[in-house]
């Protein structure tokens, strides 16, 4: 690939090492080119995670791969080529340390003063799908395409759920292993 020619008489391209340049002769090669996904390609799977056998964080972490498509060889990041996820037992979510007690969950009611906040344990009490879908949602991209992306998980506090036409396509997949 790299060869070396003769400067000749020419003192203006003669090298200090005996007269010879290297000439690149790889210029016009060309390697093999890179996979893009289309929007178009994408084909789409269901998974299905039970929530009461996962630890919140890591939980999050390992469904918003799955929803960027990132758990695909072929992952696009400007692509929304993830999968769609079912999250059931949203309330019995596990949790370490004392994180129920002291982690806070802000709102503000939109008056003057109105910043309220609220514990993860009165949340997973009252509202445990919200705290899953907001753990997930913090570990996608910030953009109208992880706003895209959310919108592909389903978070049901028991372990019934209304995605019955596709349990038969389900995936059950454990994302903490002990």
């Amino acid at each position: 690939p790299i060869g070396f020619r003769s400067c000749g008489s020419d003192r203006s391209r003669r090298s200090r090492n005996g007269g010879q340049i290297k000439v690149n002769r790889m210029q016009n090669y060309s390697p093999q080119k890179s996979f893009v996904q289309n929007k178009e390609d994408v084909v789409r799977g269901w998974y299905h995670v039970d929530a009461s056998e996962e630890i919140l964080g890591r939980m999050a972490a390992g469904i918003a791969n799955i929803l960027m498509g990132k758990n695909k060889p072929t992952y696009t990041p400007h692509v929304d080529g993830g999968d769609y996820v079912v999250v059931t037992n949203a309330s019995l979510v596990k949790t370490t340390g004392s994180k129920r007690e002291k982690t806070l969950y802000h709102y503000h009611t939109g008056y003057m003063g109105g910043l309220r906040s609220n514990t993860m344990e009165w949340m997973i009490e009252n509202k445990p799908e919200e705290v899953v879908r907001l753990a997930v949602r913090r570990m996608l991209p910030k953009s109208r395409l992880g706003k895209k992306m959310l919108t592909k998980l389903k978070v049901f506090p028991g372990a019934e759920h209304d995605m019955g036409a596709q349990a038969s396509h389900f995936e059950q997949i454990r994302i903490t292993d002990k």
